[in-house]
C-alpha cells in the first residue's frame, strides 16, 4: 500500500529531485512503487518595480511529498538520488505521514492558488525610501511608514514644500529607491 513521505533534498534543487526520481523509476521497472512525486507549491502576487506579478513559490522549500510503496528497492533509489538527504523520521527508517496530513499540505496548496490576493511581498519595509511612481504624487520621494498587507496599501511620508506629509498609495504605486 502506498504511503506518503517527506523527503528532504537541498533548497533549490527540488523540481530535479522529482524529476530524477520519476525517470530513475520508470528506467528501473519501479513506477508501480512510486505513485506520484510533488513539489508542494502556491502562487502569490509580488510587487515588484511598481508591478503585480504572479510568481510560483515553493511552499515547503527544501522538501518534496512523495507517494510511494516503500519497498527496498524504492527506498535506495530515493536515498541514492542526487540531491537528496534523505527521508524525514528517526534515524535510517522513513516516517511516513497520514493522507489528511498529505491533504493539508495540498490543501495549502489548493487555498493559495484559489485565493492569490491574500499573500502579497513587496520589495520594500518600513524605514525604506521609495518613489511614488503613479497619482498626483508621482515623482515624489519618501519614506514607508506603514504596511496594510490585507488593504495592499503603504503609508508614505511624502516632503511637500519641506513638510513631511503622510500619503496613503497601494502596494504598485511605489517602488524601492536603489
Amino acid at each position: 500500500m502506498a504511503r506518503w513521505y517527506i523527503i528532504h533534498a537541498y533548497s533549490g534543487f527540488e523540481n530535479k529531485v522529482r524529476d530524477s526520481i520519476l525517470s530513475e523509476a520508470e528506467r528501473l521497472g519501479l513506477s508501480e512503487g512510486v505513485e506520484a512525486v510533488e513539489v508542494p507549491t502556491e502562487t502569490v502576487t509580488e510587487v515588484k518595480r511598481g508591478k503585480k506579478v504572479q510568481v510560483e513559490r515553493k511552499f515547503m522549500p527544501g522538501y518534496v511529498l512523495a507517494k510511494l510503496n516503500m519497498t527496498d528497492d524504492v527506498y535506495h533509489l530515493v536515498k541514492n538520488t542526487p540531491k537528496v538527504t534523505g527521508f524525514l523520521g528517526s534515524g535510517n527508517k522513513p516516517q511516513a505521514i497520514s493522507e489528511r496530513e498529505a491533504a493539508r499540505y495540498f490543501g495549502g496548496m489548493e487555498e493559495a492558488k484559489a485565493a492569490p490576493k491574500r499573500q502579497v511581498s513587496v520589495d520594500y519595509e518600513i524605514g525604506d525610501q521609495v518613489k511614488v511612481n503613479a497619482g498626483p504624487f508621482a515623482s515624489f520621494n519618501g519614506v514607508v511608514e506603514e504596511l496594510d498587507f490585507d488593504k495592499q496599501r503603504v503609508k508614505v511620508s511624502v516632503s511637500i514644500f519641506g513638510r513631511a506629509t503622510p500619503v496613503e498609495l497601494g502596494f504598485e504605486e511605489v517602488e524601492l529607491v536603489k
